[in-house]
């Protein structure tokens, strides 16, 4: 058979093939589900939730849940470049490749996207950019809500409990400056009482806010580097948290000694190179204890080569391989909610800093799910202990 002949039979094939489908389906209502059936996101396309999680109106509905992630879009607290308010979307958009069909991980040895817990991602807070008091109470009562929802029963997670011994959902917040902190843990204070803080950042964030010759006034003195000088003076933090990654410049060796009036301890970013990674997380263990602990994660932490888009960025920072060993090793911890902040994407350079920060949202859902002190092991063989290899 000659070549032209054998193309003209081909297209004919695939013609009736397909107008056989679209001729039977003709003014059907349903002509896609006959054809092809519920459709799926890809990797690219859809409405941009978190990993394509289900979105729910978080802040006006009373559906129980497990985890929810909420976006606080807030900058306008920022000491050099703004632009964080578009964090959460940028970090959204990184997670994109994350979803129900390929998010099992070779550490985790699970799928926090499978349906077995519910996560649902609860947008953003309509957080105002005109007026920081306001956007701080916005900040506050949005978290409270959250916090304050039913869980699911019967998924065997270890929720965090507060003082009054009630189970609570865990929270994951996307900034947003790390200004959101303080109102977070104005809200866990009331739940837990006063938190220690894991805070991985290359500054100490604890200045007090004279280092600032523009803060006259109340509002103006909390901003993304003082605000856990701010929780301080409130009796928000507890006096074992610790700081990981700092390689920050300071006014001198007085702004150290402040840090540790705060309650902070310290690991620099070079104690890596001393230590290694297992090092520093038996460091962070032996700090933090048992205690109600809140994870805080500035996207500086990590070297700018690999998370430019940031407002503050620092040289000498961690790979995004470190970062992810060192959040696997925190297992075990009493961990009660946390963040990722200080995402920029108009620094960025082909989306790496949203990606890097999905990634590590991802690790952190994964430690909310197995890491806690009972974990849920029913994806693993039975009798098998969890893998906690650093």
């Amino acid at each position: 058979m000659k070549t032209q002949h054998k193309h003209a039979l081909l297209f004919s094939i695939i013609s009736c093939a397909y107008f056989g489908v679209t001729e039977a389906s003709n003014g059907d209502a349903t002509k896609w589900m006959e054809a092809y059936g519920t459709p799926h996101d890809m990797a690219f396309s859809g409405i941009v939730t978190f990993a394509h999680l289900p979105n729910a109106p978080c802040l006006i509905s009373q559906t129980p849940f497990d985890i929810g992630i909420i976006g606080f879009p807030f900058d306008t607290a920022v000491s050099y470049r703004p632009g964080a308010r578009f964090g959460p979307k940028a970090i959204r958009d990184g997670s994109r490749r994350l979803r129900a069909s390929n998010g099992w991980s070779l550490h985790w040895g699970m799928n926090p996207y499978d349906g077995s817990i519910s996560i649902v991602d609860c947008g953003d807070v309509p957080i105002t950019p005109y007026d920081n008091a306001l956007a701080l109470q916005e900040m506050e009562v949005a978290y409270e809500t959250m916090i304050n929802r039913p869980t699911v029963p019967g998924h065997g997670l270890s929720f965090p409990r507060g003082i009054d011994g009630k189970p609570h959902p865990f929270v994951l917040t996307l900034g947003g400056d790390h200004t959101i902190v303080y109102p977070i843990l104005r809200s866990l204070f009331k739940r837990h009482g006063p938190i220690t803080v894991l805070h991985f950042d290359s500054h100490i964030d604890t200045w007090s806010p004279g280092k600032i010759p523009t803060s006259t006034s109340l509002i103006s003195q909390i901003t993304h580097g003082t605000m856990f000088w701010k929780a301080s003076t409130e009796g928000l933090i507890a006096n074992n948290s610790i700081h990981a990654g700092i390689r920050s410049k300071f006014a001198g060796p007085w702004d150290l000694d402040h840090d540790t009036a705060v309650g902070f301890e310290m690991v620099t970013a070079d104690g890596i190179d001393d230590v290694g990674v297992e090092g520093i997380v038996q460091r962070i263990h032996h700090r933090v204890g048992n205690d109600p602990l809140y994870l805080s994660i500035d996207i500086d932490v990590i070297d700018p080569a690999f998370a430019p888009g940031t407002g503050t960025p620092e040289p000498g920072g961690w790979t995004t391989r470190e970062m992810k060993r060192l959040l696997r090793g925190l297992q075990g911890l009493n961990i009660v909610g946390g963040d990722i902040v200080e995402v920029s994407p108009a620094y960025d350079t082909a989306d790496i800093t949203g990606i890097a920060a999905a990634d590590l949202v991802h690790e952190i859902l994964s430690l909310f799910i197995v890491g806690n002190k009972e974990s849920r092991l029913k994806s693993r063989i039975p009798g098998e202990r969890p893998h906690i290899e650093l």
